[in-house]
């Protein structure tokens, strides 16, 4: 893992590249909300952190790690900043507005991550560039990070920052964990943003890991925060538990580069610990009785762990977990699960019918036609099978989901992931 667009251990830093990451991922947040707080510019502090980050990254490798990383990154970051208020015409207002520059705010409390999370999330930003702000502000990726990582130009990307933060700064989003009267629909963002990240990090098409971060790992990382400072959120250990689960399955969800599904996953490569893990967490929401939709698919989540193989899912179950979910989220992509608990409890024509009715809302999405062509071939119909697979991996940006959808059009049995 690294944190510079050019970083890797070829570049003779792959040490000093580790140290950062880790610092990054545990102080970038704190950083940046200290000088946000210091400056009265969350702009400003962004841009100042982000270069003291590249600065590092460069300095690091040639010289080595200094003492005090986190202490490096935040003098090299207010120093930055104290230079561009020099240079900027209102220096001797904004002066006054800074503390004493010997402090040293990142050995403050670890909840600072969280108030400079829950504005990069904040409704009044557009959701693509909650998760790019956050990404950068929170976890201190760089433009060309995210720009992979969403698969985005990075032109894009960059205005996208640009335009959030100056959001931020104009319209004056606070920095700070909302009141309690607001609290669950903004932690509902936060939460969103997170499974998002972790969603990304399936979606990339270059896997080189000497290159990009592990969005997976930052998603769940993200997720413990979270959790950590907000313990009596039950949805915030939902999520934690749902994420676990999924990073748990992710040993055995390729082979020889190819995708495989759930089905034909090999169940001996999940990681055993990890499900361990996210029971506990599933544990501790349901102690909290505030059932919540993060909660439902954790739950769902644990069914598929909770079976020795395949055949012995509970699918009974699992569709009666889809139809509680509903209550709580109603979205076209949660009935397409649904539908597919259905096929597996009630046969291939329920859960076409099904499919039927959500064909407005998703023929434009590849995973509907995949799973109705998955359907369609059990119901022995196989040549409209294999044209919905065509159409679902012509729809499909993932190189490995189109590779695998072609197959299955052509009548492979080349395993699959599982959507």
């Amino acid at each position: 893992m690294t944190t510079g667009a050019d970083a890797s251990p070829a570049h003779g830093g792959g040490a000093s590249d580790l140290v950062l990451a880790r610092i990054v991922r545990a102080d970038a947040a704190r950083i940046t909300t200290a000088l946000a707080r210091s400056f009265g510019d969350f702009d400003l502090a962004e841009e100042c952190v982000a270069g003291a980050i590249e600065h590092a990254l460069r300095e690091w490798r040639a010289r080595g790690v200094p003492g005090n990383p986190a202490g490096w990154i935040m003098t090299t970051a207010r120093h930055d900043a104290l230079d561009r208020v020099r240079r900027d015409a209102r220096f001797r207002t904004k002066v006054a507005l800074l503390a004493d520059p010997t402090s040293a705010p990142v050995a403050g409390p670890a909840d600072e991550r969280l108030p400079l999370l829950f504005g990069c999330c904040h409704p009044a930003l557009a959701p693509e560039a909650q998760l790019a702000l956050a990404l950068r502000a929170v976890l201190g990726l760089t433009t060309r990070q995210i720009a992979r990582a969403s698969e985005e130009p990075m032109p894009t990307v960059a205005q996208r920052i640009s335009r959030a933060k100056r959001k931020i700064s104009t319209s004056g989003i606070p920095l700070q964990v909302p009141p309690a009267t607001e609290l669950p629909a903004r932690l509902d963002l936060v939460l969103a943003m997170v499974a998002v990240m972790y969603d990304a990090a399936h979606l990339r098409q270059d896997t080189d890991a000497a290159a990009d971060r592990d969005l997976a790992e930052d998603a769940v990382w993200l997720a413990e925060v979270v959790t950590g400072e907000l313990p009596d959120q039950a949805e915030a250990h939902g999520l934690l538990a749902l994420l676990r689960f999924h990073r748990a399955r992710e040993p055995a969800r390729a082979r020889d580069g190819d995708l495989v599904t759930l089905d034909r996953q090999d169940r001996a490569r999940w990681n055993g610990e990890l499900i361990a893990e996210a029971r506990a967490s599933l544990d501790a929401a349901a102690r909290l009785r505030r059932p919540g939709r993060w909660q439902l698919q954790a739950a769902i989540a644990a069914c598929h762990a909770d079976a020795a193989s395949a055949a012995a899912t509970d699918w009974p179950q699992i569709l009666v977990l889809y139809d509680v979910l509903l209550a709580y989220d109603p979205s076209p992509v949660v009935r397409l699960n649904r539908a597919v608990a259905l096929g597996e409890v009630a046969g291939p024509r329920a859960a076409l019918a099904e499919l039927d009715r959500l064909e407005s809302d998703l023929v434009a999405s590849h995973r509907w036609h995949a799973v109705r062509g998955a359907f369609l071939r059990r119901d022995g119909q196989p040549a409209a099978a294999a044209a919905a697979e065509q159409r679902a991996a012509e729809l499909t940006d993932n190189l490995a989901e189109r590779r695998l959808l072609r197959a299955r059009s052509a009548g492979s049995t080349t395993p699959s992931d599982e959507g």
